[in-house]
């Protein structure tokens, strides 16, 4: 008999009404001088009535759109040198109207809201028994197929129905606070990781300290590539460095924003086409502390990174890349804590099967078990976890999925062991979710996905992206799963 599946009334859709207001740089630099230049021999007075009719159609829109072109104007300060060379004070009116020129809205919701992982939320004030505050992020993909993260946080109810604030009005990027401190020894490592090894890195690095900030690499390939012959490989050597340099920062968030205005956008080169499928999880250190961990694949349109966000109040988010020769390939999820004195990770480092890996540092990860490979015939193609495991009295419930005949995605779930998961006691034969009719149908036909699920009054509640378009949520009971689970 069939594992029951309760799918909740609670659906969310692609909204692209939801925008942000951002940088942008469409044409060529000498295009961008004749914009500048016709905007500088302008009026005051004219200057004054474009801008007033501007902020007027877009300061509705966003929260100071005012400061948001003020930032687009100080990203065109090398350009504006070349063209002001009185170096007269500019007032503050043009410096906004020329910075509203190189501003565009972008639509982060308007091709698809998918891919939904669930965790517990950090306040769990003022609550009725039985009850739960959850936040869920999902994957938001706009305009060329850049994805995002985006929140929305609700409530789970004793009956285990959803309810969601509503969402906010206005949506913001984070602030850039801080780029990252890199250790030579640790850069180097993950440099030969990526396999790049040629002459020029040590002519780089040789240049800096045991520990460097990005500005100080800037600098050193600068003086590089004054001393050395520039060639096709050792300009893709430079860019690989400085690829893997920009891939470390931390942001955050105005106080004053709910947190269904956050959106994580593409901030270094490592993922300007896309931040994906973050697996969000609770997890409580040995002394009790918890922090919110997710891991996602950061992509550049070319190469996909492993990277590991970790945040305390989803304001303040820190961003960096996971090394080891098998931190590799998408869909890492972490254990939310500690088994017998180390981090472990549920991975596919090799795109195709389950493995399991232990490491005493969150950031490196050198040794993997394979535990599952594809076997029936719904998952032949390949497998991967579903997000992080949840811990139950009869071990580490997994949720899996799996590829099979005409590339469907279903949901499958494995039982570990407890104090070693890499033992598999229990496996499904059948998969636990598979699309139907009204969810197969999408950008991706046939796909049922998700990065993540809680265990809320005996039941498995799982969030998951339907056909690379919407979201859904399915409520399992655990008695039931567990009994499927233990048989096989």
């Amino acid at each position: 008999m069939a594992i029951t599946v309760n799918r909740k009334e609670t659906r969310f859709y692609p909204n692209p009404k939801r925008v942000i207001a951002k940088f942008y740089m469409p044409i060529k630099e000498d295009r961008a001088r004749v914009i500048i230049t016709s905007i500088l021999k302008r009026s005051e007075e004219e200057v004054s009535h474009i801008l007033n009719q501007i902020l007027s159609n877009f300061s509705k829109r966003h929260r100071n759109i005012s400061k948001i072109f003020e930032n687009s104007f100080n990203s065109l300060q090398e350009i504006l040198g070349n063209i002001n060379n009185d170096n007269k004070p500019l007032s503050l009116k043009k410096k906004l109207l020329i910075g509203s020129y190189f501003t565009t809205e972008y639509s982060i919701e308007s091709t698809a809201f998918f891919n939904p992982s669930i965790v517990e939320a950090p306040d769990q004030s003022n609550l009725e028994e039985g009850q739960k505050r959850i936040i869920v992020s999902f994957r938001a993909t706009g305009e060329h197929h850049i994805s995002s993260i985006v929140f929305r946080q609700g409530i789970v109810d004793k009956d285990n129905s959803l309810k969601f604030q509503t969402e906010g009005r206005l949506v913001d990027v984070p602030e850039i606070i801080k780029r990252h401190v890199y250790k030579k020894i640790t850069f180097l490592k993950k440099l030969s990781e990526m396999h790049i090894e040629k002459d020029v890195v040590n002519i780089v690095m040789d240049k800096l300290g045991k520990t460097f900030l990005y500005g100080e690499l800037k600098q050193s390939i600068e003086e590089t590539l004054k001393q050395v012959r520039v060639t096709p490989s050792k300009t893709k050597v430079i860019e690989s460095i400085m690829w893997l340099a920009k891939s470390h920062y931390e942001v955050k968030f105005s106080l004053d924003t709910a947190i269904s205005e956050r959106v994580l956008f593409p901030v270094s080169y490592t993922e300007v086409n896309g931040i994906e499928d973050a697996r969000f999880v609770k997890f409580t250190d040995d002394n009790g502390k918890v922090t919110y961990y997710a891991t996602y694949t950061a992509y550049d349109g070319y190469t996909i990174l492993p990277k590991l966000m970790k945040t305390y109040d989803f304001y303040h988010f820190e961003v960096m890349p996971m090394n080891g020769e098998y931190a590799q390939n998408k869909g890492m999820s972490l254990f939310p804590r500690k088994i017998n004195g180390k981090y472990v990770m549920t991975a596919r480092s090799d795109g195709i099967n389950n493995y399991i890996m232990y490491s005493e540092n969150i950031n490196y990860w050198r040794s993997a078990k394979k535990i599952q490979e594809p076997l029936q015939t719904w998952e032949l193609i390949k497998i991967g976890n579903s997000g992080s495991p949840l811990e139950t009295e009869k071990g580490w419930l997994l949720i899996t999925h799996g590829v099979g005949p005409m590339r469907s995605y279903s949901l499958g779930a494995l039982l570990l062991d407890k104090d070693d998961p890499t033992k598999v006691i229990g496996r499904l034969a059948e998969p636990l979710l598979v699309p139907n009719e009204e969810e197969r149908e999408g950008y991706v036909p046939n796909v049922v996905y998700s990065c993540g699920s809680i265990i809320h009054n005996n039941e498995l509640v799982i969030a998951y992206g339907m056909s690379d378009y919407s979201s859904g949520f399915a409520g399992i009971p655990l008695d039931e799963l567990f009994e499927k689970l233990t048989n096989h």
